[in-house]
């Protein structure tokens, strides 16, 4: 029998079941190193949960945190860091009419996902190519405002509604709705 856990990551807090590629189960609070669709990430075990529930595996846990681990994160969140001051100083230095709320360096050190509360900005590929030079990663921009505007699937944040429709998840975006109504 494979061991499932839902496990919480990434910066918006998505929530989704994994398989363990070494049939660990981990506990709860465990930090745990993950594949998923976007690349190598960082995640919390959530619960241990039985793969007969049929609920859909959207990636794999490859193995428990080290120390190695720790201490690369620990200078992805400096980079993190450094970028999301170098985008703030990048909107200044254009003018652009936009909220940068948070940035996101995936674990495999390849991605820089930067988020904002408002529309894309219209200058977004020149941002993007300049912090991309600046810091050598593939850096992807995500309109968190759409995505809290239509929210994530049917009756989003309702108690009508059967959890996160469209993206698979509990996560924050339906929290925000449901704290939030429209």
């Amino acid at each position: 029998m494979a061991a499932v856990h839902m496990i919480r990551w990434g910066a918006p807090g998505f929530v989704a079941a994994f398989s363990a590629a070494d049939a660990v189960r981990y506990p709860r609070g465990a930090r745990v190193v993950l594949r998923t669709q976007r690349g190598l990430e960082l995640g919390e075990v959530l619960a241990p949960v039985d793969s007969e529930r049929g609920e859909p595996i959207v990636g794999q846990v490859l193995r428990g945190m080290t120390a190695q681990d720790e201490l690369l994160e620990t200078r992805l969140r400096k980079n993190r860091d450094a970028a999301y001051a170098a985008c703030l100083g990048k909107i200044d230095e254009l003018r652009l009419d936009a909220t940068l709320i948070d940035v996101e360096h995936l674990f495999d050190g390849g991605s820089l996902i930067f988020y904002f509360l408002g529309d894309e900005p219209p200058q977004w590929r020149e941002l993007t190519q300049q912090l991309a030079d600046t810091y050598d990663a593939q850096v992807q921009f995500r309109a968190f405002s759409d995505a809290v505007a239509a929210g994530c699937g049917p009756d989003c944040g309702t108690e009508s509604a059967t959890g996160c429709g469209s993206c698979g998840t509990g996560c924050a975006v339906a929290q925000f709705c449901s704290t939030h109504k429209h």
